[in-house]
């Protein structure tokens, strides 16, 4: 028999796979009014809890660089952004 514990971790690993969802090891830009806006990190685990909606409700701990507190903070899916790389705009000759 599995424990609860077990089951919620196995949903969020499911749920992680999903593209609405970040995955572990995501690079991430905190954008809430907080002391951490305008830092970045690197998400650590993903919890969600699902409602009955089509897209479920996250939460993601994050190491954020260059905060006071050492340990991953938590952070509601809205309150964080992907970095993604640069794109380059192709070169106009005129």
């Amino acid at each position: 028999m599995r424990s609860a514990e077990h089951l919620v971790h196995e949903k969020c690993v499911e749920q992680t796979m999903s593209p609405d969802i970040l995955p572990v090891g995501s690079l991430v830009y905190v954008t809430s009014y907080s002391p951490f806006r305008g830092l970045r990190g690197t998400v650590q685990a993903v919890n969600t809890i699902a409602d009955g909606s089509e897209v479920p409700f996250c939460f993601y701990q994050v190491a954020v660089q260059g905060a006071y507190i050492n340990e991953p903070i938590w952070f509601e899916y809205h309150e964080v952004e992907a970095v993604t790389p640069y794109s380059v705009a192709p070169l106009v000759r005129l």
